[in-house]
């Protein structure tokens, strides 16, 4: 009696190209849902940059023209230099700190567990409950903060923190800062966790003391994970939007306007007046994606680099 035999991917091949058939096959559902759910939405966006479009009628095609408006918009200007602000800032403040904390944590010592638990917990707080909270402390009159300068004697110090344009943006960087060490710190955690504790022993050995250790043996053996740590803040910093809206929707008098704040304004507040600017918003869009694309090849390019 013969055998009929269903033919398998790749039947007939050579080894390696049956290989490459099958690691295709496995590959090309996840290709089929990012072209559908990412490149679709992408190449439509990419089109609207390029286009006027209110929202209620057919989009029309219009060239450079928003990109040409944006290069004269001095409040597109003025939202970029915050970005930058508050992601150089940030992403500094992120790294420095979580690093400090994740080798404090790293000690065996009595309560550690507990005390890493309490740092995490604001990672786990959305932006927005994050920014109701903290509109709460900072609010000038019955605020916490404030209430707590004037009961031990410094309400000098007390601030309309979120009202004053030279202070709002220092008091977003700490929040900012408030909710994402945890996290951060977490990862610096695990990488610490990795170095051979052989390394250190060495470096004992040869009288190097804790300062000397962190400088040549964590630092180094933290590298790959001090990347991925910066990159991370580099993209929260330039696409960060909810925190700031909640708290202060860019005000006040712009002063903690940022691209994502904007371009909502533009889309759906009423920064363009009565008829939204869909196609305008969409090209800011852009800018955000071009800048989160240039970190994140500019760290593909320096971990390479380093890997070699």
């Amino acid at each position: 009696m013969s055998i009929v035999r269903a033919a398998r991917p790749g039947a007939g091949l050579q080894p390696r190209a049956r290989e490459a058939v099958i690691g295709y096959l496995f590959v090309a559902p996840i290709v089929v849902f990012f072209a559908i759910f990412v490149g679709v939405p992408f190449l439509r966006s990419l089109y609207l940059s390029l286009s006027e479009w209110s929202g209620f009628d057919e989009p029309r095609f219009v060239g450079l023209d928003n990109f040409d408006f944006m290069i004269h918009d001095p409040v597109f200007w003025k939202a970029l230099g915050t970005t930058f602000l508050f992601t150089a800032v940030t992403t500094v403040l992120q790294t420095v700190l979580p690093l400090l904390l994740a080798v404090l944590m790293n000690g065996r010592w009595r309560g550690t567990v507990i005390y890493r638990t309490l740092l995490f917990i604001p990672a786990v707080i959305s932006f927005v409950v994050t920014g109701v909270l903290w509109q709460l402390i900072y609010e000038p009159n019955l605020g916490t903060l404030n209430e707590a300068l004037r009961a031990v004697g410094l309400g000098a110090l007390a601030q309309p923190w979120l009202a004053d344009p030279n202070l709002v943006v220092p008091a977003l960087i700490v929040v900012s800062l408030w909710q994402s060490a945890g996290l951060y710190m977490l990862i610096f955690l695990a990488g610490l966790q990795g170095i051979d504790p052989t390394l250190y022993e060495a470096a004992r050995i040869d009288g190097a003391g804790p300062a000397q250790q962190f400088r040549r043996v964590t630092v180094p053996m933290l590298r790959m994970v001090t990347g991925v740590v910066v990159l991370l803040n580099l993209i929260n910093g330039f696409k960060t939007f909810d925190l700031i809206y909640v708290m202060t929707g860019g005000g006040p008098n712009r002063a903690s306007e940022v691209l994502g704040t904007y371009l909502y304004g533009l889309a759906f507040g009423n920064e363009s007046g009565a008829t939204p600017s869909f196609g305008y918003a969409t090209a800011i869009s852009m800018v955000i994606f071009a800048l989160c694309m240039i970190v994140t090849l500019a760290q593909l390019r320096t971990s390479r680099r380093a890997s070699r």
